[in-house]
């Protein structure tokens, strides 16, 4: 129905699991639906469940011959065609592998369609996100790039305009590598610096190329990054060029690995400042795109205190009854927390941080600082490809 959100789920994507050692642990998304669930606001939404991408819909994106390294991979763990990065450390092949990925992609791909058509305003896929896979390979915990088929699917039913913003604390890799040649995709990514962190891409150099130059567009922000210079930046980089792009949808991911607790990064952001990015996709999403906005997961690896709690945010807020900061966490997702991990689970939606304060931008560049170096460097790399003063 026009003006509702969805929300995408099928219980079977909890099936996408490398393993007990590996930290892409599926209890993440078991917890989250679960919390979803616990504050209501299932039933302030839409949940759909999308049928999987099937092979015509994969090849929008990648390869023949990667999808059948990937089906051979699934049916035969052991036998993983490493050439393709299946069965590495990173992406241990598992049986069901090829269905499972291609079930979280399917529900990326709903998504796209339900906005695209009308029949919602909002889409969110927390499941979703997996932005390193890349057309010949897998890559990085990501085997199919769901959010790459849900914009080669936007263009596939006549969009023109499509603006994909990656606030996970890696470079958005994959997603840029898909459209590294085409004008009808803006990509920005906030990342931490390539120096420091995988996949060791998304240098502000990186602008695209040929009819796309200019459409790519990377933040790298340093190590130790927290709350005021993380929203600084997105707010630096990001309303401008939606504005100069007017896209007619918004795919946005959101990582929950930019938090302070997250095991595998360097940055010091809060849940509370995840949150207010969130929120201010949401209001980009309305005044760029016509309200059109499909929101992602992707990575985030504090299974229990962190990614539970950002995307019930975002779920809360694509549904319009955003969960406040404040909020006390009802008990019985705690215990669920402990009956499943043994660990205790967080008390409130909010590391007290709310609201989130930072320097506009246009109030003046600091030279000494080191996100405002990041930033520059990034518009200085790009906005003049956009015919935009750095």
């Amino acid at each position: 129905m026009s003006g509702r959100a969805q929300l995408m789920w099928d219980e079977a994507v909890t099936g996408y699991d490398f393993g007990p050692n590996h930290p892409m642990d599926p209890v993440r998304l078991e917890l989250t639906r679960k919390l979803v669930g616990a504050f209501g606001l299932d039933r302030e939404l839409d949940v759909v469940a999308a049928k999987p991408a099937g092979e015509s819909t994969l090849r929008l994106v990648h390869r023949e011959d990667y999808i059948d390294a990937v089906k051979a991979a699934s049916a035969d763990p052991a036998g993983a065609d490493t050439s393709y990065g299946l069965g590495t450390l990173d992406d241990p092949a598992f049986a069901g592998m090829h269905e499972v990925s291609a079930l979280i992609a399917g529900q990326s791909v709903g998504a796209a369609e339900a906005v695209w058509r009308g029949a919602a305003d909002h889409a969110v896929n927390f499941a979703g996100g997996l932005h390193h896979a890349m057309p010949g390979g897998a890559s990085g915990f990501c085997i199919y790039n769901d959010a790459s088929l849900a914009i080669a699917r936007l263009l596939e039913l006549g969009a023109e305009r499509v603006a994909y913003v990656d606030v996970d604390v890696h470079h958005g890799d994959g997603v840029q590598a898909a459209f590294w040649e085409d004008p009808r995709v803006l990509t920005i990514s906030l990342h931490e610096h390539p120096r420091t962190l995988f996949p060791q891409t998304g240098w502000p150099q990186e602008t695209g190329a040929g009819a796309g130059e200019g459409a790519a567009v990377n933040v790298a922000l340093p190590a130790g990054t927290g709350d005021a210079g993380w929203v600084r930046a997105f707010h630096a980089v990001v309303p401008e060029l939606l504005a100069e792009f007017r896209p007619q949808v918004l795919v946005s991911q959101h990582g929950a690995d930019t938090h302070f607790e997250d095991p595998l990064a360097h940055l010091a952001v809060s849940l509370d400042a995840q949150r207010a990015v969130q929120v201010a996709c949401h209001e980009l999403a309305h005044e760029y795109a016509g309200g059109k906005w499909v929101a992602l997961g992707g990575g985030g690896y504090a299974v229990v205190d962190v990614v539970p709690r950002s995307w019930t945010h975002l779920v809360g807020i694509a549904a319009g009854k955003p969960v406040a900061p404040e909020a006390m966490i009802p008990e019985g997702w705690r215990q669920e927390v402990f009956a499943r991990t043994r660990q205790l689970g967080p008390q409130r939606m909010t590391d007290g941080r709310w609201p989130v304060s930072y320097g506009e931008w246009e109030a003046g560049y600091d030279p000494a600082d080191r996100v405002d170096q990041a930033v520059l460097a990034a518009r200085r790399a790009a906005f003049p490809l956009r015919g935009l003063l750095p």
